[in-house]
């Protein structure tokens, strides 16, 4: 294992998402989020980003050994879209189906679209980072 490069995957992770999600759903789209009952009091942003750099870890750690054809860029896009898809059943519909929300079609499209602008931008820099190990295994 490259401990340089998981720890790049973690950090490239960790800053793609801790600031889109603080943006996404506490700056931009609060009173929606409240009004979906996503917030029940204050976030915990220490606890939230701490688990995010286990995620960004997890992922970083996982890549090298999951094949995707292609390489770099849209090797890393895969791989985060097919993560990208795991993350979302677990995210987004296991929320609709644990709570009653007013609009589940608008909660549904606007973390469906956040999470793509997540594992979108992550899946491009994980590409990158794993690009020249990857290759040269090939």
């Amino acid at each position: 294992m490259n401990y340089r490069l998981v720890l790049l995957g973690t950090l490239a992770y960790a800053l793609v998402t801790f600031p889109l999600a603080v943006v996404w759903h506490v700056v931009l789209f609060e009173q929606k989020y409240i009004s979906f009952g996503y917030f029940e009091g204050e976030p915990n942003f220490v606890l939230g980003f701490l688990i995010i750099l286990i995620q960004g870890l997890m992922l970083s750690i996982l890549y090298p050994h999951v094949s995707f054809s292609g390489n770099g860029t849209a090797r890393g896009i895969k791989y985060a879209l097919f993560i990208g898809l795991f993350f979302w059943t677990s995210h987004v519909l296991a929320f609709i189906a644990k709570q009653i929300i007013t609009d589940p079609l608008l909660f549904i499209a606007m973390e469906s679209f956040y999470l793509l602008l997540q594992f979108g931008i992550f899946g491009a820099l994980i590409g990158v980072i794993y690009k020249k190990q990857l290759d040269e295994a090939a």
